[in-house]
């Protein structure tokens, strides 16, 4: 990270990535996983291979620099709004090749998601809800885990690959539906420590040792069930599913071409595997790229942190494209929240949340469309405005499931999505 990068944070701790040993178990936060959830509805996604992408811009990427650019206008900065390959959309021009890519986008710029803190607008993207004291929702990554991934997946269900080092599960992100669907975390985009076989040991002597390990933990789960011991059961059983996948993880016999035009900076690495895991049956995989928290010389650090992000991200679309596999993938493009119409006196832009944009594709949206309008000086939303809820009803409908669905968790019925969110139909297809 540069110097400028640095000093841009505003040193949140949700801008400190927690590091986590692969076999680290975590159980807060799960306290009702035990509880059963009902069938939400039938699986027909698995003989689809529907799969998701989330591309998450940390920190609070700047929509005025990427999906809502305003030239001319007092806030608008120093940039202009390029045409792209959807008649009639522009976006920021520091997205060049995003901008080729626009036909197989749809951009919502209507969103207000009214939450200015870090984790908070964090857990609204991640989940469609605002925390609540009394429940803890799942993250979407957890619900495609659970209703797209087949029973035998050799993967773990909800990946998420992470800059930096560390690695491990994290069953918290399930919420009650579970510690088998909370993710597990991709150090850097490699593959995780351990993953091979101790030298020595035969798969046989392997098999029988995991064999008296499951013998001994259904016993002592037949008397002390809870969300903390399936937790630790989990995370061996998705360390060993990992071990069966780990050709994926090695990115050598990538065309040089192809690997050239992703880069070799950790985004673009991370934009190699998340498609190695896509193809190899991954039902949802997320990547970010950080740190977008430009209180301080925000025209400055988008010149550099987009010019990172935008041909790594449409060549993994173009990528995804080309193996027929963009088709059944929903592509999210999200951030915390955006940044405000206003600069500061450091040439910066602080927390947004009242009207800024995401952009989607792929499975189930239409490319080239745009829902939501926001005024001449970007300040608010003036036309089709949608929050959190929305994009989570509008994944889940992408994806062929049923937003109205419910979960049951002892009985008592628990919407699938926010009730006051309801799919954005413009962008559907």
């Amino acid at each position: 990270m540069s110097a400028t990068m640095a000093r841009c944070a505003c040193n949140s701790s949700e801008h400190t990535l927690s590091r986590r040993g692969m076999l680290g178990v975590l159980g807060g936060g799960v306290a009702t996983a035990a509880c059963g959830t009902g069938s939400l509805l039938a699986n027909p996604l698995v003989k689809q291979h529907k799969r998701v992408l989330m591309v998450f811009l940390s920190g609070g990427v700047s929509q005025l620099e990427t999906w809502d650019p305003k030239p001319g206008a007092p806030t608008g900065g120093p940039f202009r709004a390029i045409p792209t390959s959807a008649p009639g959309v522009h976006i920021c021009e520091l997205l060049p090749h995003t901008a080729m890519q626009m036909h197989r986008l749809a951009l919502v710029r209507g969103l207000n998601t009214a939450e200015d803190d870090h984790g908070k607008g964090h857990y609204i993207m991640h989940t469609g809800r605002k925390q609540e004291p009394s429940l803890e929702y799942p993250h979407i990554g957890s619900v495609a885990a659970k209703f797209v991934a087949e029973e035998e997946n050799p993967l773990p269900g909800y990946l998420n690959i992470v800059p930096g080092g560390g690695g491990g599960a994290n069953a918290a992100d399930a919420a009650f539906l579970g510690p088998k669907y909370g993710s597990v975390t991709i150090s850097d985009g490699r593959a995780p420590e351990n993953i091979d076989r101790p030298g020595g040991m035969d798969p046989q002597r392997d098999l029988a040792r995991h064999e008296m390990r499951r013998a001994a933990d259904q016993r002592f789960l037949a008397r002390r069930k809870s969300a903390m011991t399936e937790a630790y059961t989990q995370s061996y059983e998705q360390a060993l599913q990992l071990m069966r996948k780990k050709a994926l993880f090695d990115a050598s016999s990538e065309p040089a071409k192809l690997s050239a035009s992703y880069g070799t900076h950790d985004f673009g690495r991370h934009c190699v595997m998340a498609r190695r895991l896509l193809e190899g049956g991954a039902p949802f995989v997320k990547i970010s790229h950080t740190n977008y928290d430009t209180h301080h010389e925000n025209f400055d650090f988008h010149i550099e942190q987009l010019a990172e992000f935008d041909r790594p991200f449409a060549t993994l679309l173009e990528d995804l494209h080309q193996r027929g596999l963009l088709a059944s993938t929903l592509v999210m493009v999200v951030s915390e929240f955006g940044r405000t119409p206003g600069i500061n006196r450091n040439y910066g832009r602080d927390h947004w949340s009242k009207a800024w944009s995401v952009a989607l594709g792929g499975c189930g949206i239409i490319g080239g469309s745009v829902s939501g309008k926001t005024n001449a000086q970007g300040t608010e939303v003036v036309d089709r405005q949608v929050n959190g809820g929305h994009l989570f009803a509008t994944y889940l409908k992408a994806l062929g499931l049923d937003p109205a669905k419910k979960y049951y968790i002892d009985q008592r019925p628990i919407p699938i999505v926010d009730p006051a969110g309801s799919p954005i139909r413009e962008v559907l297809a």
